[in-house]
C-alpha cells in the first residue's frame, strides 16, 4: 500500500528496511516477555533459558510479524527446535490462548499489562532474543503534509519534521 501510493506512513518491526523505495525510520526498541499462566513450573525462580522454553508448547507470532524472525534465530543458534503450538498475528490472541493453557506464550513486552492480564504472568525475556527496533518508512521522494509530519512526531518524538525531511533528501538517520 505504502510503495503504491495508498498510505503515507508504514509501521512494522520486520522488512521495511528491505525496500530500496522506502526510508525506514527508527522508532523505538523493545524487548519480547514469556507469558504463562499462575501456576506454570516456568515460575519456580529457576533461570530462563531457551532449552526451558523448549520443552513446552509455544504460542507465538506468525512468521514476518513482530519479532518473530529473533525468535526463531535464538532457537535455532542453540540448536532447538521448539514446538509451536500456534501461532497468530496479535498480542491479544495470544494470551487468550495461554489463558486457556495451550502453551507458553511469547510476545512484545509492551504487549503485557498487570492490571488488564491479571490471568497470566510475565517473564522477561530480554536475555534470550535479539532486541526489536520498530520503524516507521515513507516513500522515497514523496511529499508529506504538515499532519504527517506531526503524527510521525508524536509517534516517535525523535522524528522531528527536521529529521524527517532530512532522511527523504537522502541524508542519515541515527539508529536509536
Amino acid at each position: 500500500m505504502l510503495l503504491d501510493g495508498e498510505a503515507d506512513i508504514g509501521i512494522a518491526t520486520e522488512a521495511l528496511a528491505q525496500y530500496p523505495d522506502l526510508v525506514a525510520l527508527p522508532c523505538y526498541r523493545w524487548t519480547h516477555a514469556v507469558l504463562v499462566p499462575p501456576d506454570h513450573p516456568l515460575l519456580d525462580g529457576g533461570a530462563l533459558t531457551l532449552k526451558r522454553l523448549a520443552e513446552y508448547p509455544l504460542i507465538t507470532y506468525d512468521a514476518g510479524y513482530t519479532g518473530r524472525s529473533h525468535i526463531d534465530e535464538a532457537f535455532e543458534r542453540e540448536g532447538l527446535t521448539p514446538t509451536l503450538a500456534l501461532t497468530a498475528m496479535d498480542a491479544d490472541v495470544i494470551k487468550t490462548y495461554v489463558e486457556l493453557g495451550l502453551g507458553v506464550g511469547i510476545v512484545a513486552s509492551i504487549a503485557y499489562d498487570d492490571e488488564r492480564d491479571r490471568h497470566l504472568r510475565a517473564l522477561d525475556a530480554r536475555h534470550l532474543f535479539a532486541v526489536n527496533m520498530t520503524r516507521l518508512a515513507l516513500k522515497r521522494g514523496s511529499y508529506l503534509r504538515a499532519y504527517v509530519y506531526d503524527f510521525i512526531e508524536s509517534f516517535a518524538p525523535s522524528l522531528t519534521r527536521k529529521v524527517v525531511q532530512r532522511a527523504l533528501d537522502g541524508g542519515k538517520v541515527d539508529e536509536l
